[in-house]
C-alpha cells in the first residue's frame, strides 16, 4: 500500500480495524479470567491482556505498514521508543486499565496514524461492549462487532452545540480544576465515561464538550482524537492552539505528555473555548 493512500484509502482503514478487532478478542479472552495486576513505574496498573493486545498490534502494525514506526504504551514504559518522523503510529492496547480493572466494560483499543502532528486516522473498539468507531478525513464510522467481525458501518457526525451543553467527563481521573472550569457552562449537563470513549460520544453527537484537565498521554487521546476530527470535531489546549501530537524533548514534561485540553464537537464551541477569560489559568 503507498503511503500517499493512507489518509483517504477505505482499504487501510478496515485493515487497522480488523486489527483492533484481534487485540480486542485477545483482551477479552484475559478479561474472562482471574488475571494479575503488577504496577509500572508510574505507579499505573499493567495486566496481560495490555501486553498481549499490544503484541497482536505491533506484529500487525509491522505487516501492514513496516516503514512506519509506532510508539506504543507498553513499549515505551519498557525503555523502548523509537525516533519517529512526520508519520508514525501511536498505539495504546488497553486504554481505561482501571475500567478494565473495575469490570465495568469501559475500556478500549486505540490506534492511530499521525501525520505532520495530526492524527488523521484513528480506531477505537471497546471489545466488551461490542462496538468499533473509526475515521479517516472526511469520513467517521460507528459498527456493532457480530461474532469476529465488524456489522454495517453507521456514520456519524458531530451535533451542533445546544445552549446548555452535555459534558463528559472521566469515570476515574476526575478533577477539581473540571468541575471549576465548567462553571463558565451555567447548566450544562455531564456524564462520566470511561477511556477514550469519551471522543467518540462528543463523534456520534451524543455530546458536546469533553474538558480533560489531568495527565494524558498521546496515545491515550490520538484514537479518539482521529474519530472525532473525522465526524466535525476537534481538540484544543486551553489556550485554543490545536492539539499536536509527536511532542518529544519538552522542557517541562516527558516525552508524548499532553498539556490540558478541551474536546469539542460543534466547531462554534472552539471558538467559545478560545474566548473564554483566563481559560490559560484554569
Amino acid at each position: 500500500m503507498k503511503a500517499a493512500d493512507f489518509s483517504s484509502n477505505g482499504e487501510f482503514l478496515s485493515r487497522l480495524a480488523q486489527l483492533a478487532l484481534e487485540a480486542g478478542r485477545v483482551i477479552l479472552d484475559v478479561y474472562a479470567t482471574e488475571f494479575a495486576v503488577s504496577s509500572k513505574a508510574d505507579n499505573s496498573p499493567v495486566t496481560e491482556a495490555d501486553q498481549r493486545a499490544e503484541a497482536v498490534i505491533l506484529a500487525g502494525l509491522k505487516a501492514l505498514a513496516p516503514e512506519i514506526p509506532v510508539i506504543a504504551e507498553e513499549e515505551c514504559a519498557a525503555g523502548r521508543m523509537p525516533e519517529t518522523g512526520a508519520r508514525f503510529f501511536l498505539v495504546d492496547p488497553l486504554d481505561g486499565t482501571r475500567e478494565f480493572l473495575a469490570r465495568n466494560g469501559e475500556f478500549t483499543v486505540n490506534i492511530a496514524l499521525i501525520e505532520a502532528g495530526v492524527p488523521i486516522v484513528g480506531v477505537v473498539h471497546a471489545p466488551a461492549l461490542g462496538v468499533l468507531y473509526a475515521g479517516r478525513p472526511g469520513h467517521a464510522f460507528k459498527a456493532k462487532v457480530e461474532g469476529e467481525a465488524l456489522g454495517d458501518e453507521i456514520a456519524i457526525a458531530v451535533s451542533s452545540a445546544p445552549p446548555h451543553p452535555r459534558v463528559v467527563g472521566s469515570r476515574s481521573h476526575g478533577s477539581p480544576q473540571t468541575a471549576e472550569w465548567l462553571r463558565r457552562f451555567p447548566g450544562h449537563s455531564f456524564v462520566s465515561a470511561g477511556s477514550s470513549l469519551k471522543f467518540c460520544l462528543l463523534a456520534e453527537g451524543a455530546a458536546d464538550l469533553y474538558p480533560r484537565h489531568g495527565r494524558t498521554m498521546e496515545w491515550d487521546t490520538a484514537a479518539g482524537d482521529a474519530v472525532l476530527r473525522a465526524a466535525g470535531g476537534g481538540v484544543v489546549t486551553l489556550d485554543g492552539a490545536p492539539l499536536l501530537y509527536g511532542k518529544r524533548r519538552q522542557a517541562a514534561d516527558s516525552d508524548f505528555a499532553n498539556p490540558f485540553f478541551v474536546a469539542y464537537g460543534d466547531p462554534a464551541l472552539a471558538a467559545s473555548i478560545a474566548r473564554l477569560p483566563d481559560a490559560a489559568a484554569s
